[in-house]
This record gives structure tokens, C-alpha cells and sequence, in this order.
């Protein structure tokens, strides 16, 4: 995702997917890298899921 993006126009609910996304993105890259591990992932994607009120 590009950092760079204007969200002046989106809502609050569309800024929070915006955010989860670029956070999910993030974590996804830790993955690949190998700086993390799945199980990790894993726990980190479920608690920024639930604390951003994420429905899957």
C-alpha cells in the first residue's frame, strides 16, 4: 500500500480498513522475511483483528 495515499475522503470506517490493511501488509511481510513466525502471525492478525473490530 502506498503510505503516500490522501484518505481525506474516505470515512472513518473506510480509514480503518485502510489502516488494517497496510498493518496486515506488514505483517505479512515479517512473514516472508522470516522475522516472525507463522504461529505469530497468526496471533498478531487475530488480536489486530478483533482490537480494530475486524468482521472477517
Amino acid at each position: 500500500m502506498d503510505t503516500n495515499t490522501d484518505l481525506s475522503g474516505l470515512s472513518a470506517e473506510e480509514k480503518k480498513l485502510h489502516l488494517y490493511a497496510s498493518q496486515k501488509q506488514l505483517l505479512d511481510t515479517f512473514l516472508q522475511n522470516g522475522a516472525i513466525t507463522q504461529a505469530q502471525y497468526n496471533k498478531s492478525l487475530g488480536d489486530l483483528t478483533v482490537k480494530m473490530g475486524i468482521k472477517k
